[in-house]
């Protein structure tokens, strides 16, 4: 099972260059999970690029429909913020990154085009996918 994080969603969400090699994990290795916490990541960072109103509200419903029809499954961030606590006082990384990696360490796969991310999660002996 591979975890999503929001870099690579929002690389999805908003098209950015090599966008499609999200949506070949979107579609082919379904269900990815991620913590809840994915959902204000991607909408902040549609804000942060200054993207318009009605764009954002499509694009929020095309969020919510990956999760309505589990292609994106979320989990509680407080089952892993213990462990995401630690990751993050011993890599020196944001809390909200070693959420994912927390994650990731239960679920076997991490997706992310964070390479900081990475390297914690391939030290930890998570599978990264590196997009």
């Amino acid at each position: 099972m591979i975890v999503i994080d929001a870099s690579a969603l929002v690389k999805y969400i908003l098209r950015e260059q090599g966008w499609e090699k999200v949506e070949r994990y979107l579609l082919e290795k379904r269900p990815l999970y991620s913590v809840d916490h994915l959902l204000k990541e991607v909408c902040n960072a549609m804000w942060k690029y200054k993207v318009e109103r009605e764009t954002v509200i499509e694009l929020y419903r095309a969020l919510n429909r990956l999760i309505d029809a589990d292609v994106i499954v979320l989990e509680s961030e407080l089952s892993y913020l213990k462990v995401a606590l630690e990751i993050a006082l011993k890599y020196k990384v944001t809390v909200y990154n070693a959420l994912y990696v927390a994650q990731a360490i239960n679920r076997g796969g991490l997706l992310t085009c964070d390479r900081k991310q990475a390297d914690v999660a391939l030290a930890l002996g998570v599978k990264v996918h590196l997009v």
